[in-house]
């Protein structure tokens, strides 16, 4: 008798969750063999990296981030470095029929501390929740792509 090994079914809308929150300081890792996503502090990571000495209270998680750094059964999740913003809120611009509000609107995501501005802009005009559903397609679409590249099985909206 032949045993199979199963693989968790991962859930999609906590992929792309955990895709959304992502910051400077942290990268969640999924564990492909338990379908939980765990994230690290940058420090935390490069602590396992160099094998720094830690404060007290943080041995448990610089050796997970080890494991899940040096662990086939982890994969990094799409940061902000991988998911081009501003690319996004271009292309939201370019869907704006409203000529005045797309010039606004393109005008926003010029520079840096474009996230920001593009928020305040799209409330201002009252189209935050279009912003809201187009970001979270756009967002829908990297984690499926990821998935899918990474040959993980998931489920979900």
């Amino acid at each position: 008798m032949r045993e199979t090994s199963m693989e968790p079914i991962i859930c999609l809308k906590d992929v792309i969750g955990e895709i959304a929150r992502g910051n400077e300081e942290q990268r969640a890792f999924l564990n492909i063999g338990t379908g939980r996503i765990v994230t690290f502090s940058r420090d935390s990571l490069d602590a396992a990296e160099l094998g720094s000495a830690v404060r007290a209270g943080e041995e448990a998680m610089v050796r997970e981030a080890g494991v899940a750094l040096n662990s086939g059964d982890y994969r990094e999740l799409p940061d902000q470095f991988d998911i081009d913003d501003c690319s996004i809120m271009r292309r939201f611009c370019q869907t704006v029929e409203n000529d005045e509000l797309r010039r606004g609107l393109l005008r926003s995501i010029q520079g840096r501390g474009a996230s920001m501005r593009i928020r305040s802009t799209v409330e201002a005009f009252g189209v935050a929740e279009a912003w809201s559903a187009f970001r979270d397609k756009a967002l829908r679409a990297i984690a499926i792509d990821w998935l899918e590249k990474q040959e993980i099985s998931y489920a979900g909206e």
